[in-house]
């Protein structure tokens, strides 16, 4: 079983920057494309950004390209989110989310889940 923990998140002013980050545990990290989503109360979970097991790809929702950027580490089995020229609308419970295979845009497609945390930005 894959335990996904975010850490991270919090409050921070419209142009200011967070970076969240994802640790995995239970399962071997490198087999998993892993997702950053985020969620607004009465929205469905929309992906933000994903990246494939080994780093080489990665994949941008519109709203976030150029201002977000996914990475991820291996051997110290974390994901992290760099996220720059926050804007209000990026306000949001953010979840990381990891599948084995290729990496997806669909929620449905992710067996693992965080708990989220909370970004909020404010203008």
């Amino acid at each position: 079983q894959v335990q996904l923990v975010e850490s991270g998140g919090g409050l921070v002013q419209a142009g200011g920057s967070l970076r969240l980050s994802c640790a995995a545990s239970g399962g071997t990290f490198r087999q998993f494309a892993m997702g950053w989503f985020r969620q607004v109360p009465g929205k469905e979970r929309d992906l933000v950004a994903r990246i494939s097991w080994s780093g080489g790809s990665t994949y941008y929702a519109d709203s976030v390209k150029g201002r977000f950027t996914i990475s991820r580490d291996n051997a110290k089995n974390t994901v992290a989110l760099q996220m720059n020229s926050l804007k209000p609308e990026d306000t949001a419970v953010y979840y990381c989310a990891a599948r084995e295979g290729p990496s997806s845009d669909s929620a449905g497609r992710y067996a693992y889940w965080g708990q989220g945390t909370q970004v909020t930005v404010s203008s």
